[in-house]
Order: C-alpha cells, then sequence, then structure tokens
C-alpha cells in the first residue's frame, strides 16, 4: 500500500496528515506555532522560518511514527498553507523576511500605494483580482522603505507552502492559486506580472517560476531527508492555497458549484470558468487549484471568533456540563437555541458585516433591538442571533457575487467547524433558500493536498475524477 502525506501550515498550527489512495485518513499530527509582533513595527507578525521548520519536521516524524507507516511509503507529499503569508530569499536561497497572513504593519505603504495613483489600486485590482487589503504590495513595500539592506538582498519571493517544498527539496516554485492572492498575479495568465511591480515601484526580478497545482514540482533532497524523516527521493508535488485546496477537499471543483468555510473567518467561495473582475471592486477573486478555474471569494470577518468569545464570556455552566458529559460545550448551546423561533426574537446581532474590498470597514460590534425580558431575551437567544448574523451575511456574500457574475449556485456546500453543528446548517440553508450540503471529512484542506499529490504521480486522472471519487455528503 502506499500512502500520500498533507502538510498543513495554518495560520494558529502546522499539521501532517498521512491518507491512503483511497482518501481515508489514515494520522494527523498537529502542532501549535506563533507568529510574534515585532515590538518596533506594531502590527507586525513575523514567520520564524527557524522554528516553524523545526515544528514542521516534528509533524512530519511523528505522523510516520503515529500511524506506524514507514517513510519509503509514503508515494508522494503536497502542501498547502495559510494564504497571504510570503517569503523573501536573498540569491543563495537563505530566508531574509518573512510574515504570516494576518501581518498588519504596512498601513503607510496602502496610503503610499494611492499617492502614486487615485486609479492604481483599480488597475491593480481588474488585472490580478486583489486589492491592497490583503496581498502582498504593501507589504513589500514596506520591507523597501523599513529595510532597505533586506530589500536590497531579495532575491526571490514565495509563499508559506512553497517554503515548505523548497526547504525539503532546495526547488522554489510558486503555484497560482496562493500565488495569486499577492496582487503581483495576472488571473489570466496565472502567472507573476511584472508591469503591476513596476507601477507601484517594486523589483521585477524576483519572481520564481510557476507551476500549476497538482504538478510534481521536486524531489526530496538528501538534506530535506536527513532534517523531516522523509525518504531522499520522495516526490513533491505543488499545492495550494488552503482555501482552494479545501474547495478541492469538499469536491467544489466545477463551474458554477460553491462553497462556505465556516471558521474563525467564513469564506464564501464561488466557481467560474473566466477570470473577470467586478466593475464595482467589492469582490475577491482568485485562481483556483484547478487550472481552469478561477473563484470569486468573500470573506465575513470574525463569525468563528464571536462565537468562541460568547462561549467563553458568558457559557461558564455549559462548559462545566460539558466537561462532565465529555462532549463539544456548543453541542449544549445548539440544544438550548434550536427551540428559539427564527429571527431569535427580533434581535439585530451585528458582529460580521457583507464585504466591500475596495473599501473594507468592519462591524461596531452590538446587540440591538432586545428588552429585558429573560424568557424573550436570554443565552440561547443571543447565541442564535450570532448563528443568524453569519448567515445573513453569507447571503449577502451570495448576493454580491451574483452581481459581479450574474450567476447563483442552485446549492452550496458548508464546511469547518462550524459545519460540525446541527443547528447551523439549517440556519444557513433557510437563509439562503437553497440546500447546503455537509461533507463528511473534517481535513478539507489536507484531502485537498492529498489530491494534489495524487494527481501528480498519476494516481488520479483529474482533480474533479479524484473528488467526484473521494469526497463524501
Amino acid at each position: 500500500m502506499k500512502y500520500l502525506m498533507a502538510i498543513d501550515a495554518g495560520t494558529g498550527s502546522i499539521r501532517s496528515v498521512i491518507f491512503d489512495i483511497h482518501g481515508n485518513q489514515i494520522g494527523c499530527v498537529q502542532k501549535e506555532w506563533k507568529h510574534l509582533e515585532d515590538p518596533r513595527f506594531p502590527g507586525s507578525m513575523d514567520f520564524d522560518w527557524n522554528v516553524n521548520w523545526d515544528l514542521v519536521c516534528s509533524c512530519i516524524k511523528g505522523v510516520l511514527i503515529q500511524t506506524g507507516i514507514g517513510a519509503e511509503e509514503i508515494a508522494a507529499v503536497s502542501t498547502t498553507c495559510m494564504r497571504e503569508g510570503i517569503v523573501l530569499y536573498d540569491k543563495d536561497g537563505n530566508e531574509l523576511w518573512a510574515c504570516a497572513n494576518v501581518d498588519a504593519r504596512a498601513k503607510d505603504e496602502v496610503s503610499q500605494l494611492k499617492q502614486i495613483d487615485p486609479n492604481l489600486e483599480n488597475e491593480v485590482y481588474m488585472k490580478s483580482g486583489q486589492t491592497f487589503a490583503l496581498g502582498a504590495l504593501p507589504r513589500l513595500l514596506w520591507v523597501k522603505n523599513k529595510l532597505p539592506d533586506v530589500y536590497a538582498k531579495t532575491a526571490r519571493i514565495g509563499m508559506i507552502n512553497d517554503w515548505i517544498i523548497f526547504r525539503l527539496s532546495g526547488v522554489l516554485a510558486v503555484e497560482p492559486s496562493n500565488g495569486s492572492t499577492t496582487g503581483l498575479f495576472n488571473l489570466k495568465t496565472r502567472n507573476w506580472d511584472i508591469e503591476i511591480a513596476h507601477r507601484c515601484g517594486l523589483k521585477d526580478d524576483i519572481f520564481p517560476d510557476v507551476t500549476e497545482c497538482g504538478t510534481k514540482t521536486a524531489n526530496v533532497s538528501k538534506e530535506g531527508a536527513a532534517q523531516s524523516g522523509l525518504t531522499e527521493g520522495t516526490i513533491l508535488v505543488s499545492g495550494g492555497g488552503d482555501c482552494q485546496l479545501g474547495a478541492v477537499g469538499v469536491g467544489v471543483v466545477e463551474k458554477g458549484q460553491a462553497v462556505v468555510f465556516g471558521g474563525s473567518f467564513w469564506q464564501y467561495e464561488y466557481n467560474v470558468d473566466e477570470s473577470n473582475c467586478s466593475p464595482k471592486f467589492d469582490v475577491r477573486v482568485n485562481c483556483h487549484a484547478a487550472s481552469n478555474l478561477w473563484q470569486y471569494e468573500a470573506i465575513a470577518f470574525f463569525p468563528g471568533l464571536v462565537m468562541r468569545w460568547f462561549r467563553d464570556a458568558f457559557c461558564q455552566e455549559e462548559k462545566r456540563i460539558a466537561a462532565e458529559k465529555n462532549i463539544d460545550p456548543y453541542i449544549i448551546l445548539d440544544e438550548a437555541a434550536i427551540s428559539v423561533p427564527a429571527g431569535s426574537n427580533g434581535i439585530i446581532c451585528a458582529f460580521s458585516d457583507v464585504m466591500n474590498y475596495i473599501n473594507w470597514k468592519h462591524a461596531a460590534p452590538a446587540f440591538l433591538n432586545f428588552s429585558l425580558d429573560s424568557d424573550k431575551y436570554n443565552k440561547a437567544v443571543f447565541y442564535r442571533a450570532i448563528m443568524e448574523n453569519a448567515c445573513l451575511v453569507t447571503l449577502g456574500h451570495l448576493r454580491l457575487v451574483e452581481e459581479a457574475t450574474g450567476k447563483c449556485p442552485d446549492k452550496i456546500v458548508f464546511a469547518g467547524g462550524a459545519a460540525k453543528s446541527k443547528l447551523w446548517p439549517q440556519i444557513l440553508a433557510d437563509v439562503l433558500g437553497i440546500p447546503v450540503d455537509v461533507p463528511v471529512v473534517k481535513e478539507a484542506t489536507a484531502l485537498g493536498a492529498a489530491i494534489m499529490a495524487g494527481k501528480g504521480i498519476g494516481i488520479y486522472t483529474s482533480i474533479k475524477d479524484a473528488a467526484s471519487n473521494l469526497v463524501k455528503i
């Protein structure tokens, strides 16, 4: 039996997951990591490549030990990661600077970019699908302004999933699904756009080769094998961004399909077969991991984080009972909220709001329109109102994408932590007015990476065929 390994570098943790070729998860080892703020630079979130590489190797070795699978039985490895995190290298391949995805140090540089030309952001968006809100452009300009010595030495740029393959092999290549989140890609060509770098006053000779997702990129080197525990020569396959590979892992791999990932943030992804952008600049567009698809993406900030805050701030009794029963506290809260009528007795809950990519603002947290009637306005009602807020924002995102594309899905897949709830998927179906499918797999992003690994070595003939055979609803 041969196995496939996925290495999944999330915002809060790194994990190595082994699947068999039928898509069954055999083992998983996960380690938390932290991205620390440099006290000199408020809003910074540095990526510590030395500490984090040790954690990557620990996860790889750990899952081999956990499963009892020999390293020689791993047929191929692929990688996925948080999007927008970037790594800069010198001419010898040494890391110079890196940041995680939620790094927010470059506010001044956003203003600087806007001063170059008031229309620059719109022009960049129409080519790349990105604004200055999340991408690499302001961060690179920040390095140029604040760390000129580092910028002068910078010879290559890559994403964190590419960095893992580079560390294992010595080969650096970027794939389009995550590379397109930099704002330096041309959506139509699925490759770097040097003109964007020119317009933003940045280097145009730091871009490595691009290989499509699911393509054999390299082999584990002798040094990579010694550090990671993998066998020298093991095939490494280009992976992708976490949402794009998550879409693969839940079977959203055809035009017109859509998925909502309900985690700390909620992402709505809608597949299209053309790389056009919204004329209102209000919704993000990325390359899908499938080479003939792109995705309109709308992001809701904080639904999962809000739910965690509510649980920890107000639900100590539910947490106590859950600990006694060895169950999730959300199960108890769900049971109480099921009997609350739709609309939560009129409460207006504002924690997340609909995205406007070109002029992004976030809701001021609030519960509105309730009275001091404990029968009508209690913990279960407020809990359900939070759920309804997330679903109503998703409805806003569905309409946002429909306005840009003229199309709407006839059903949607709901995945991530929120999909474990028995109540939340039903509220989502009621709000959207379309069927909601919940996939069986819990490690959708890692399964997507495993599918890429299998495609890269010919186990699967195509991403579409693999997803249709492996994904269960």
